[in-house]
C-alpha cells in the first residue's frame, strides 16, 4: 500500500511580482491607507498575502477596502466576485480591477 504525502510547493515569483504598475501602486496605496498600515505599506508587493495574513483585514475592513477600490476605479464589485479569492493577496486584487476596467498592464520606470 502507498502513501502520498502532501508536501507544499513554494510560490514562483513572476515578472509581475517585481513590476510596478499603476494599478498595482494604487491597490497597495489603497490597501496601506484603509487598513492603516503605515511603513508597512511600502513592503507590499503583488504576491503579499492579505486574508487570513494581515491582521488588520477583518470583515468590516474587506468592506471598506472594497469600497474604496470601487471609488478609486469607478467599478462596482458584483456579490458574486466578492469571496476570499479577491482577497487572497494583493495581486488579485489588482487583476480583478484590471480586468474589470480592461486596465493595459504598463510598466513604471
Amino acid at each position: 500500500m502507498s502513501y502520498w504525502r502532501i508536501v507544499p510547493v513554494p510560490r514562483i515569483r513572476t515578472w509581475r511580482d517585481s513590476v510596478a504598475t499603476p494599478v498595482l501602486e494604487a491597490i497597495k496605496h489603497i490597501v496601506g491607507d484603509t487598513l492603516g498600515l503605515g511603513a508597512r505599506s511600502e513592503k507590499l508587493t503583488a504576491s503579499t498575502p492579505l486574508l487570513g495574513h494581515v491582521p488588520e483585514l477583518d470583515s468590516l475592513a474587506v468592506v471598506q477596502l472594497a469600497m474604496a477600490i470601487e471609488r478609486e476605479f469607478d467599478l462596482t464589485i458584483p456579490d458574486e466576485d466578492f469571496g476570499g479569492e479577491l482577497f487572497e493577496t494583493v495581486g488579485s486584487l489588482v487583476a480583478y480591477v484590471e480586468a474589470r476596467t480592461g486596465a493595459a498592464l504598463s510598466v513604471t520606470a
